[in-house]
């Protein structure tokens, strides 16, 4: 390996995959894990909050929206936060938001005020998701694809645990009680696992950047210009990604399988979502974050047109599962590209810009499909849009592919 581009050596510098820095990865996938509430305790807790404030669907609905934008917006402050202060910083920012978010969501006395202040909600969860990526590719260098996949999972794992929890809570205490308690545990619980970070990073190394290798991919590309076109292949992606997400539970309601068949089709593509971003960040380590990307795209548009085929039940949950275990590792494979090709002291605000633009492309996914529906009366032309989506990522991701073969003929 070239050492001729790493900072000279001190008693203190951190060696990447270290055991350190694997007890760093477990405490970030844990906070990641605590962080994620906002993303999913919104959902079990609509039906309640709207029959309490008797408001629409539609109306309660918005405070999903708000946390979708709050966390994409966000991810883009946190990142900035992160890059400057280092990793410790942001998540305390976001630690305090989201106690307080809790709590004020509890004493909402409209239902305005329940739905807007799930923007800081949103706001708060954002610090442990795409900072958390961009950080963990500091620790590693052999190993960078799976520390960024794991990372990426406390999202997941979070999906997986939160809903039934709140749920019970909700039940047993009341949907306000449980967000008071839902405030004060993860502010305390991930105080406590922010001290154990800072304690691992030590006093000298809270922005690993600073002794992070440089980038190793050269696309011959302007770091705005990159950004920009990794923002769009987000956009695309998501787009195709958030129509099986948001709607197979009313496709299965229309097909008269029943909500609860497409709830539980929702549950299998998170939970193989878990394995498809470990299993994509062992596969990043052997062949890169663009080539991983593409794999995982190309995958992920065939699970797609295969929803157009098949619509038996017991196809629609193996399309479900094949459709989680290839999405699961798009997103986290972004992070690794501007780890691999841009400065290592932006990475985690470029890949809050990419967040966030996934998240507007989720965001505009699920409303465009279900307009889609509404004009067509089927979801056949939904899928047919995301389809379209879909190509329109694969070309851009083969065009970066491409470059990057060209700039090593070149070498």
């Amino acid at each position: 390996m070239d050492t001729a581009f790493y900072p000279p050596k001190s008693p203190t510098l951190f060696i990447p995959d270290s055991r350190r820095a694997w007890t760093r990865l477990a405490t970030a996938v844990l906070i990641g894990s605590l962080g994620s509430v906002g993303m999913w305790s919104v959902v079990v807790a609509l039906p309640v909050v709207q029959t309490e404030f008797a408001a629409s669907r539609g109306t309660a609905s918005l405070a999903f929206t708000m946390v979708f934008l709050g966390f994409g917006s966000g991810g883009v402050l946190t990142g900035k936060i992160a890059d400057r202060y280092g990793i410790v910083a942001a998540i305390a920012v976001g630690v305090g938001i989201l106690g307080l978010g809790y709590i004020g969501a509890a004493m909402s006395s409209s239902i305005w005020q329940f739905i807007f202040v799930h923007f800081a909600i949103g706001l708060s969860s954002s610090a442990t998701f795409g900072p958390l990526m961009a950080e963990a590719s500091h620790w590693f260098d052999r190993y960078r694809g799976l520390a960024v996949a794991l990372a990426a999972s406390g999202n997941y794992i979070g999906g997986t645990i939160w809903p039934p929890i709140v749920n019970w809570g909700i039940q047993s205490a009341g949907w306000r009680t449980t967000h008071i308690i839902i405030g004060i545990f993860t502010a305390i619980a991930m105080t406590l696992a922010l001290g154990v970070l800072r304690m691992l990073m030590g006093a000298g190394t809270r922005r690993s950047h600073i002794d992070a290798p440089p980038p190793g991919v050269d696309l011959r590309l302007s770091t705005n210009s990159l950004t920009a076109i990794l923002s769009l292949a987000s956009i695309s992606c998501c787009v195709a990604m958030s129509m099986p997400q948001v709607h197979i539970v009313a496709y299965c309601g229309d097909l008269g399988y029943g909500v609860a068949r497409g709830a539980e089709m929702l549950s299998l593509m998170l939970g193989f979502g878990i394995i498809s971003r470990i299993g994509s960040g062992f596969l990043a380590d052997q062949i890169g974050g663009i080539r991983t990307l593409l794999v995982g795209s190309i995958a992920q548009a065939t699970a797609l047109l295969l929803y157009l085929f098949f619509d038996g039940l017991t196809s629609l949950y193996i399309i479900s599962a094949m459709f989680g275990l290839f999405q699961g590792g798009i997103v986290p494979s972004y992070a690794i590209i501007v780890r691999e090709a841009m400065p290592a002291a932006e990475a985690a605000t470029r890949v809050g810009i990419i967040i966030f633009a996934s998240v507007f492309g989720m965001s505009f996914g699920g409303w465009i499909s279900g307009v889609i529906f509404d004009a067509t009366g089927s979801y056949a032309a939904a899928f047919v849009n995301g389809l379209a989506w879909n190509a329109l990522n694969i070309i851009i991701m083969a065009a970066l592919l491409i470059r990057s073969r060209q700039r090593l003929a070149m070498a």
